[in-house]
C-alpha cells in the first residue's frame, strides 16, 4: 500500500493507494512548528477512521512546496511506518518534459499534477490548482509542459483585503446567493469568488487562442469545488490529481 503526502503552504493531503485505488484523502493544516510526532499521530488518526492499518504501508512518496516541513514529514512517516519515502525533486524520473526557461524552478507540485493530468486525460490541456495561489499550467498536445500562469489565491485575496481595511470582515468561502451583493459579507463572497472564476474563464480562452487549439481543462486543490460549478469553462473537477500524481511517480521510481 502507497502513503501519498503533498505538502501545501496552507494544507497537507495525504491518502492511500492499494494498486491505483485511491482508499482514503485527507486534509491537516500545515504547520512549520509541527513535530514529525504531530504529523505521525495526524496520519494514524486518519488510518483509524479509514481502517487502514500502518503495517500494510509498503510504500510513501512526498511532494512539498515548504522545505521546512519536508524534512519532519519524512521522519513522520518513518516513525510511523518504518518506510523511507521518496521525495518529488532533482534525480525523480517524471516522464515530462518541462519546456520552460529553468526547469529546476517548477513546483514539485506543479510537476506532480502534470504527472497525473497526461496519465489521465487527454491533451493539450490546462491543470488548475486552486490552493494558496492559484496556478494554471499547459500541458501541448505531445504532453510537454510549456508554461502557466500564477495568481493570488483567494484565501490570499480576502486575507489582504481585511487586513489591509477597517470594517471588512473575515468571510467563510461559499457560493454567493447571487452575483451582486446586498450586504457587506455577500458583496465580499461575490467579490473574491466570481473573480476568480471570471479570471479563469478568460485565462483559458486566452490560452486556448494562443495555442489554437482546444484543451481538456482539469480543476483541483481545496477552493476547486467551490469554483469549477460558477466558471463557465467546462472544467473536470479532480480532488485527487495530486495524488494520482505522486502514485504515477512512485511506480516510475521504485526499485
Amino acid at each position: 500500500m502507497l502513503l501519498a503526502i503533498d505538502i501545501g503552504n496552507t494544507n497537507i493531503v495525504f491518502g492511500c493507494f492499494d494498486n491505483d485505488r485511491i482508499l482514503f484523502r485527507e486534509r491537516a493544516a500545515t504547520s512549520q512548528r509541527s513535530t514529525a510526532l504531530e504529523y505521525a499521530s495526524v496520519m494514524l488518526t486518519a488510518f483509524s477512521l479509514h481502517g487502514i492499518d500502518k503495517s500494510d504501508i509498503t510504500g510513501a512518496m512526498i511532494s512539498s512546496v515548504v522545505p521546512t516541513v519536508t524534512a519532519t514529514m519524512k521522519a513522520a512517516v518513518e516513525k510511523l511506518s518504518g518506510v523511507t519515502p521518496m521525495i518529488v525533486g532533482p534525480g525523480i524520473k517524471t516522464g515530462l518534459s518541462i519546456l520552460i526557461d529553468n526547469p529546476a524552478q517548477l513546483g514539485s507540485d506543479l510537476v506532480v499534477a502534470a504527472a497525473a493530468g497526461i496519465r489521465e486525460y487527454s491533451v493539450p490541456q490546462i491543470i488548475i490548482d486552486l490552493g494558496t495561489a492559484t496556478t494554471l499550467s499547459v500541458i501541448d498536445g505531445k504532453k510537454n509542459y510549456i508554461g502557466g500562469v500564477i495568481m493570488t489565491g483567494m484565501a490570499v485575496s480576502a486575507d489582504a483585503l481585511t487586513s489591509k481595511t477597517a470594517q471588512l470582515p473575515r468571510i467563510a468561502f461559499e457560493k454567493p446567493k447571487k452575483v451582486i451583493g446586498t450586504n457587506t459579507v455577500e458583496c465580499m463572497k461575490s467579490g473574491i469568488m466570481y473573480s476568480t472564476a471570471g479570471a479563469i474563464d478568460e485565462i483559458v480562452r486566452r490560452m486556448e487562442e494562443e495555442l489554437g487549439e482546444k484543451c481538456t481543462v482539469i480543476a483541483t486543490g481545496g477552493l476547486s469545488p467551490l469554483i469549477v460549478p460558477i466558471c463557465r469553462t467546462d472544467i473536470i473537477l479532480d480532488e485527487d490529481l495530486l495524488l494520482k500524481g505522486l502514485a504515477v511517480l512512485y511506480e516510475k521510481n521504485k526499485k
